[in-house]
């Protein structure tokens, strides 16, 4: 499966803000964008007019970025999500976090996204007693994500057995059984993620 290989800090500094993709790193002295805010590039410094098409690609490419999702597929959830029922836009962003490996990142039981869709891919969790290593799955109400068995006594996952997790309203998580419950599909108030996801609309309907 294609994914982006590059430096994540990178990311960060080309849209201007922290999108968490280091996970601990991005907590400490060490977050590129605290030293260098500015846009990566010969040019980064240079202060330039954004045109409208501008902030809507930027706002695209932002989301990508958050989920860690390349072009193809992000346009295909797009398409999917203009097809439902309700706001564009906002079935979008429902669709991104429903995600396997995004529920796994809400649940705590990964510092990042990344972090998330690798311990995915090498199967450490199970849906509803199943084994599930597929991070764009889509999870539903009711689905029960958990560590598996013999992941469960690895150093990472002993600690977040000790851990205080907070979550998102339509997740519940248990850490002492590493395990965690959806509730309800999110809701567009439930997304933290800083995203304009109208702006995305407008660049995908010219």
């Amino acid at each position: 499966m294609a994914r982006y290989i590059g430096p994540a800090c990178r990311l960060c500094r080309r849209e201007g803000q922290k999108m968490f993709l280091k996970g601990e790193r991005c907590y400490s002295s060490k977050c590129a964008i605290d030293k260098r805010s500015y846009a990566p590039g010969q040019h980064g410094q240079s202060r330039k007019k954004i045109s409208d098409y501008g902030l809507q690609l930027r706002e695209k490419q932002k989301a990508k970025r958050f989920y860690g999702i390349l072009e193809t597929q992000f346009r295909n959830y797009f398409d999917k999500a203009e097809k439902k029922k309700g706001i564009a836009g906002e079935n979008l962003l429902i669709m991104l976090e429903t995600r396997f490996d995004n529920a796994v990142y809400r649940m705590g039981f990964a510092s990042s996204r990344k972090e998330a869709r690798q311990l995915v891919r090498h199967g450490h969790f199970t849906i509803n007693g199943k084994k599930a290593n597929i991070p764009s799955l889509e999870v539903k109400p009711g689905d029960v994500i958990k560590v598996k068995e013999k992941s469960a006594s690895s150093p990472k996952f002993k600690e977040i057995r000790e851990m205080s997790i907070s979550t998102p309203n339509w997740i519940t998580v248990e850490p002492d059984k590493l395990e965690g419950k959806i509730l309800a599909m999110p809701r567009r108030e439930d997304i933290d993620t800083p995203i304009a996801e109208h702006l995305i609309v407008e660049l995908y309907s010219k």
